[in-house]
């Protein structure tokens, strides 16, 4: 079984300035042909977690999946994020992951932030989707899905290996986004990748970063601080898989159904 090899891509977002993130991320990520499996973007991430959906929401044959096809074909490696996105009569918070193939893989963020207004411009997601990818299961939740531990709860018949948080978490709530990302990991024995933007949104809202990487054991792998960075962590799943064998929680975990 193969390691996993996950680039963080902790970045500041120019508001509402898609052509230019877009621009800017495709040099910042030039280099990583054969160094990464998978490249993560934060939460809406060419424009900023704006509400200007009426103008910025696109299709999946939009700008933005097509920039994440022609990235993945030249790096030859997985790309995700969320975007705004428009599908027929319905606009979400989209989770997009974008495979060298061309093959795009979605989930819809189904947890949405009435504080701010969120709940108003989009409609929620009805359903987990677990993503296989190689030889790891990846769960994908978008920022504040992470305050909503029943939801992404591992279950003995529906396991993953990666829970993967991408955000726009404000400074004000750092110390929530670090320990829930680390329970998060103790809980359902996984990897967990949270992935924050840095600099002050269009709002004046300041995001700070802190992305982190945590294994199952709740050990923080990586932790990005406040600077814009682009890093590449490896995940082991031989790791992953002897700890699952010899402490198993999980087998005595209750059994529950989840109304969507």
């Amino acid at each position: 079984m193969s390691d996993l090899r996950v680039t963080v891509c902790q970045v500041d977002i120019e508001w509402q300035g898609k052509e230019s993130n877009l621009k800017r991320f495709a040099a910042l990520i030039s280099n990583l042909k054969g160094k990464t499996d998978l490249i993560i973007f934060p939460e809406t991430f060419t424009t900023g977690f704006c509400m200007n959906v009426p103008e910025l929401a696109e299709e999946m044959s939009g700008r933005t999946v097509s920039w994440m096809k022609e990235q993945a074909s030249k790096l030859n490696a997985s790309i995700a994020g969320s975007i705004l996105c428009e599908d027929g009569v319905t606009r979400h918070n989209r989770f997009v992951l974008v495979r060298p193939s061309g093959q795009v893989e979605h989930y819809d963020k189904r947890h949405l932030f009435s504080f701010g207004n969120e709940d108003k411009h989009f409609t929620a997601g009805k359903s987990r989707n677990i993503i296989d990818h190689t030889d790891w299961k990846l769960m994908p939740q978008v920022c504040y899905d992470l305050r909503f531990p029943v939801f992404s709860r591992n279950r003995k018949n529906e396991l993953y290996d990666v829970l993967i948080y991408v955000a726009n978490w404000p400074e004000a709530r750092a110390t929530a986004w670090q320990s829930l990302l680390v329970a998060r990991a103790h809980e359902n024995q996984c990897y967990v990748i949270g992935i924050n933007r840095i600099g002050v949104d269009g709002m004046g809202i300041n995001c700070k970063g802190g992305s982190m990487v945590v294994n199952p054991k709740g050990e923080v792998l990586s932790s990005s601080g406040e600077g814009e960075i682009i890093e590449t962590i490896s995940l082991s799943k031989s790791e992953l898989d002897d700890f699952r064998a010899k402490f198993r929680p999980l087998d005595d975990a209750d059994e529950f159904e989840l109304k969507l």
